[in-house]
């Protein structure tokens, strides 16, 4: 008998004649962290600061459209052919290389930054294109920061040292993943939640929420919560010395810059985290426990594009089901919440709530057949709802 995370899958191709047609493809992902040394060369080649603006153009533009030409990708590895796949270490190079990448480029940024050769068009440019860059940071230290090697888990530290907002891999692991989908869960957008009004809850929740989780710990094993092995201290940490060193070679008037780009990696970030449960709720059980995480309880993506170069984070419903399993064996299921486009296309609809909720609120609806008493619902419109 198939089992209740078997059902709704596409159909599985026969191992002994399946291949990753995707295994070069995952190359994509090291673009992101080239994107300033990108516009920097647009810039370069139009004579125009404008240039610098190619990252978010390239972002909010140009991944979008290929999503629409290129479409889906339904296919799914063979359960007999995960565990090699797995295995095969290619696929955690490919993660890997992003971090070099990344802190290449951020500290040749902050030297152009430093020459005094930008206006303002090409300083805000070049501000957004690093902000990119460390929002996606995020896709890498989630990656890293699911196996249960400790070295990876300290390189996704590492990888978002320079948003100061490593006490993610601490609150995502065992604070998201454990409150999914429910009204407790900072991380969970609620139906009818604007984006704005979600970011300081989530941002706020998850800090605080962070914080608890690592003073429970450390309290099991007899330790003050200011204890050196504190994983938000070790990561916080990170962020300083990173910000010491680029002030050291760069002069202070870097670090201005440094949190701007923070803010907007963080609101980057943030958003993806909005679309991802929007509305969706697990069930309580008569114990007064939810009900286990199923695919249902996060939306899905298979637009390719976007996949590549997020190392197939849409693929987010088999993810929370099963969150060990290392992105290049994530699964697509049929019937489970799908979004209508990519998180390069969603991200700005969420900066305009009018235009969400007609595209979005919708689609919860269905998913519950119009009954929003099984819904996530923000708490003034439950009470308005009289749910």
């Amino acid at each position: 008998m198939a089992s209740e995370l078997e059902v709704g899958r596409a159909p599985q191709p026969a191992a002994e004649a399946w291949v990753d047609g995707k295994r070069y493809l995952w190359l994509l992902g090291m673009v992101v962290p080239l994107f300033p040394f990108m516009s920097g060369g647009m810039a370069n080649l139009l004579g125009s600061e404008w240039g610098w603006w190619f990252a978010p153009v390239f972002l909010y533009t140009l991944i979008p459209a290929l999503d629409w030409l290129i479409g889906n990708d339904p296919h799914n590895p063979p359960e007999s052919a995960v565990a090699e796949l797995s295995k095969d270490r290619y696929y955690r190079y490919c993660v890997y290389a992003y971090l070099p990448l990344q802190f290449i480029g951020l500290f040749w940024a902050m030297s152009v930054l430093a020459s005094g050769s930008l206006g303002w068009v090409g300083t805000l440019g070049l501000l957004v294109s690093v902000g990119i860059v460390s929002g996606v940071a995020f896709n890498t230290a989630h990656e890293l920061g699911h196996q249960n090697d400790k070295l990876e888990k300290y390189l996704g530290m590492l990888s978002l040292a320079p948003t100061l907002y490593g006490h993610f891999c601490v609150e995502h692991n065992r604070g998201h993943h454990v409150r999914v989908a429910t009204p407790e869960d900072p991380a969970s957008a609620r139906y009818g939640e604007s984006f704005w009004r979600f970011l300081p809850r989530t941002v706020i929740g998850g800090l605080r929420s962070a914080w608890a989780l690592e003073a429970a710990r450390l309290s099991r094993q007899g330790r003050s919560v200011w204890h050196w092995q504190n994983h938000n201290l070790q990561a916080w940490s990170m962020s300083a010395v990173l910000y010491l060193l680029l002030a050291a070679a760069f002069g202070w008037a870097v670090l201005p810059f440094m949190l701007a780009q923070s803010l907007y990696s963080i609101s980057l970030f943030e958003v993806i985290n909005y679309l991802e449960h929007y509305g969706l709720c697990r069930q309580r059980l008569p114990s007064g426990r939810y009900e286990r995480c199923q695919p249902e309880h996060s939306w899905n993506s298979n637009h390719l594009v976007t996949n590549l170069f997020l190392y197939q984070l849409q693929r987010h419903s088999d993810h929370h089901a099963n969150p060990t399993r290392s992105y290049q064996a994530l699964r697509h299921y049929e019937d489970v919440p799908q979004l209508p486009s990519g998180y390069a296309g969603m991200v700005p609809l969420a900066y305009i709530p009018p235009l969400w909720r007609w595209v979005m609120d919708r689609r919860v609806l269905a998913h519950y057949q119009g009954d929003l008493s099984k819904a996530n619902v923000e708490p003034k419109l439950r009470v308005k709802l009289g749910l």
